[in-house]
């Protein structure tokens, strides 16, 4: 009961810095499934990892329009908070030898450089770009990775659960900038990180169901939660943008 209260409170920081990074006055209604159209091309496999080249390719190949506020935060907030979930991974690793961890903090990497193509693109600033291991210049970023590192720390199972607690939060957190754009290329790069962090949370959750646990969901609604971790794992297609 210790630790389902404790994962609860960390749900609660968790929606908390949800708040902060997406500050739209509404919330958007959108539920993601894995069966969304694709209108866009999708170049994530199983593992999550995307495929950067064919990324890049694709992304030179689109205009470099004006950015209103929201996506320059948009953009700015989402390398962070990928970084702080390859962080976070990379430590909990080293703590407990689970190769989930490993595997996941090197599609992690692909999901911070995705980002970093559209951050060169616009020649925004990457608040990422000179920092180490653990360190964020958004002040909520980085009490939140303390904060899930030190719950982690706790146990194997605890570890697990602050995995799929980042994942669920990675959607949730691309779900709300994903309604404040309509550049295509930010809404690539938004979708497929997006189909990753549903493997991750998949991966995750079986874990945990192999351990004997169930997880419970803390940030996203049950029934979209229910829809991810009912469905296979997902493979982007490639260019042709079709799974």
């Amino acid at each position: 009961m210790k630790k389902l209260s404790t994962l609860f409170l960390m749900g609660v920081i968790l929606l908390g810095v949800l708040a902060a990074g997406c500050t739209s006055s509404q919330t958007t209604t959108e539920t993601t499934t894995p069966t969304q159209t694709n209108t866009v091309p999708l170049v994530a496999d199983s593992s999550g990892d995307v495929n950067t080249q064919d990324l890049q390719s694709y992304i030179d190949s689109l205009p470099a329009e004006p950015l209103t506020d929201a996506e320059k935060e948009g953009l700015i907030y989402m390398v962070e908070e990928e970084k702080l979930a390859h962080d976070v991974y990379t430590k909990l690793y080293e703590k407990w030898g689970l190769p989930i961890f490993s595997n996941i903090a090197k599609s992690e990497t692909t999901h911070v450089e995705s980002v970093r193509m559209l951050l060169k693109k616009y020649n925004l600033t990457d608040p990422t770009a000179s920092e180490g291991i653990g360190e964020f210049q958004n002040e909520e970023l980085q009490k939140l990775y303390d904060q899930l590192i030190e719950m982690g720390m706790k146990s194997e199972v605890d570890a697990l659960k602050v995995g799929a607690l980042i994942e669920e939060t990675d959607i949730k957190d691309l779900q709300e900038w994903l309604s404040r754009t309509n550049k295509v290329d930010i809404i690539t790069v938004y979708e497929n990180l997006m189909m990753g962090s549903r493997n991750h949370l998949r991966s995750f959750v079986d874990q945990l169901k192999n351990r004997g646990v169930t997880y419970e969901p803390q940030v996203l609604p049950k029934d979209e939660y229910e829809a991810i971790i009912s469905s296979p794992m997902e493979t982007g297609g490639g260019m042709g943008g079709k799974p």
